[in-house]
């Protein structure tokens, strides 16, 4: 069985305080973390079990900071030009591809002002009076994941309608570059990524995205 935690983690993980500094999963108290959690898992041996497990993975955190389930919170933006609908992405900085602005949702925030949060913070943009749709928490298959951590995000949708000009993005934070994409089909926004960027969509966020967009 497959056994990694990628040196990052134990790292600069620790050091900037986004992994879980414990090594051993069974020295965590999971109770706490279990009825916090937004999608129910179970703790066999003092070790968490993700609920979508096998990811390919079996012990340690592969390229995740935490032990068991993370929560983040990502803001899905849409504008319509000229009739042609677009999305606002953001290219990650780590080479998984183009992804939905996002992240964690920090301690004592909640999922929309997160979400909200992380969109002025990598995209530089913000939206204030439009309206927001909050999406029940999903499992997300992150490709940084593992059996024993695993992420979970809350989407968060505004459409800001008929534009006569895209609003003026700038990738900063963790995303190299943010760009509105066409998306009148995840079709079309896949093969537009393609063509003009070489790029993919974050494995993470394809299930998501493809919902969304049809």
């Amino acid at each position: 069985m497959t056994t990694y935690t990628h040196p990052d983690v134990l790292d600069k993980g620790v050091a900037q305080g986004w992994a879980d500094p414990i090594d051993d999963p069974r020295d965590i108290a999971w109770p706490p973390r279990q009825a916090a959690a937004a999608i129910p898992f179970e703790v066999v041996d003092g070790r968490p079990v993700n609920p979508h497990a096998p990811t390919g993975v079996r012990y340690g955190r592969n390229e995740l900071g935490h032990w068991g389930e993370k929560q983040a919170a990502d803001a899905i933006v849409t504008a319509r030009l000229a009739g042609g609908r677009h999305v606002l992405l953001v290219e990650r900085d780590d080479g998984h591809g183009w992804a939905i602005p996002g992240g964690c949702v920090d301690p004592d925030e909640d999922a929309l002002s997160a979400a909200i949060r992380e969109l002025a913070e990598e995209t530089g943009l913000s939206v204030p009076g439009v309206s927001w749709v909050v999406q029940a928490a999903r499992y997300v298959p992150d490709p940084r994941a593992s059996d024993e951590a695993w992420m979970v995000t809350t989407p968060a949708i505004a459409d800001l309608g008929e534009v006569d000009e895209l609003p003026a993005v700038v990738g900063a934070d963790d995303a190299r570059r943010a760009e509105w994409v066409p998306a009148d089909s995840y079709a079309v926004l896949a093969a537009h990524l393609d063509a003009t960027y070489r790029g993919h969509v974050f494995a993470a966020h394809q299930p998501l995205l493809a919902e969304l967009l049809g």
